[in-house]
């Protein structure tokens, strides 16, 4: 049994998604499109991105190339599709194909404001659709193990955790340069591990934040502090920080009753624990890759009918509101204001 993937948008995430989809026997890409004649004969070499490898040439000979997304959502043959356009068109793209009553998969942010994003997530309902943004760090090996860990309830409670995540401004695509179109760099970036936190902890009650935004200079950042009931807090920093040469990192640490977890993607893929004797040690890793963990994971909800409950829907509604909520707060620079969504 197999299903008929299209891949919209043949960019950095296409091209990532891509190479993952290849990897998986129950896929079978039928379509792709793309405003660019070059990529639509595959030639994706000149892709760049803060993350993973150089880009590569696909084989298209035996898929169809649409330059028109009206005609693709019209091709029955096409079951599902996963949008990988620049942001500000993710909302209209998903939208169109849910009312073509395809399956959709769509890059992170789903949308730009939590009213698209509600609306979305009650488009797929009423369709009887999967719908699933593509929240790759819940799939992320190095993460991944922090919520299965903190799933099981051994450590006893949180008392604090940060994530952080840092890149260079990137230049090789100017919508991302326009807050309009991204979002900006805490947006963008920082939504993969505002999302990870919600999923691990819940909504916080309040937040504050400080950072500063100059995009033209390619700087985007972003302090902020959720705080849940006045017994811990949970810090996501980081953002975009000039340009070309500045590294791509991202990095945690969880501090239980029963011990600490330490992450930083600098040092490789390695998750420490550290116990409270003292003693320390790496956790097992899966081993597998994140985006085919992730493709999968879709393909098989859309393929069993079933709800996608690792990557719900309304999880990632719910990090762009309180996306949002986080540059309001960060325009008040540090009062602490309530997380109302």
């Amino acid at each position: 049994m197999s299903m008929r993937i299209a891949v919209i948008g043949l960019g950095f995430m296409g091209s990532t998604h891509l190479k993952a989809w290849r990897n998986i026997p129950e896929a079978e890409l039928v379509a792709v499109y793309s405003r660019d004649e070059q990529k639509l004969t595959g030639d994706l070499s000149q892709i760049q991105g803060n993350l993973g490898g150089p880009g590569e040439t696909f084989d298209f000979s035996n898929v169809r190339k649409y330059r028109d997304l009206t005609e693709l959502l019209s091709d029955p043959d096409v079951e599902a599709v996963d949008i990988c356009l620049p942001t500000h068109l993710h909302y209209a793209t998903a939208l169109s194909a849910l009312r073509a009553d395809k399956h959709v998969l769509v890059e992170k942010p789903i949308a730009l404001e939590g009213k698209m994003a509600d609306e979305l997530v009650q488009e797929a309902k009423a369709r009887n659709r999967t719908f699933m943004a593509a929240h790759v760090l819940r799939f992320v090996p190095s993460y991944r193990v922090l919520a299965e860990e903190l799933a099981t309830g051994k450590y006893g409670p949180v008392r604090s955790a940060m994530f952080r995540r840092r890149c260079a401004a990137p230049v090789w695509s100017k919508w991302l340069g326009d807050a309009d179109k991204s979002g900006g760099g805490v947006f963008d970036l920082l939504i993969h591990d505002i999302d990870f936190a919600l999923m691990l902890f819940g909504l916080p009650d309040a937040v504050s934040a400080t950072g500063y935004e100059d995009l033209p200079l390619g700087i985007d950042t972003i302090h902020a502090t959720l705080y849940y009931s006045d017994t811990y807090t949970v810090v996501i920093a980081g953002g975009w920080f000039h340009k070309k040469a500045f590294p791509f990192s991202m990095e945690y640490t969880i501090a239980a009753d029963g011990g600490t977890f330490e992450y930083s993607s600098l040092r490789g893929d390695e998750v420490t624990f550290y116990e409270c004797s003292g003693e320390q040690r790496p956790l097992e890793l899966r081993k597998e890759d994140g985006f085919e963990a992730e493709l999968r994971y879709f393909l098989t909800a859309c393929m069993e009918g079933s709800r996608p409950n690792y990557c719900a829907p309304e999880d990632s509604a719910a990090a762009v509101k309180v996306a949002r909520v986080l540059l309001e707060a960060r325009k008040r620079n540090g009062d602490k204001i309530p997380c109302s969504i």
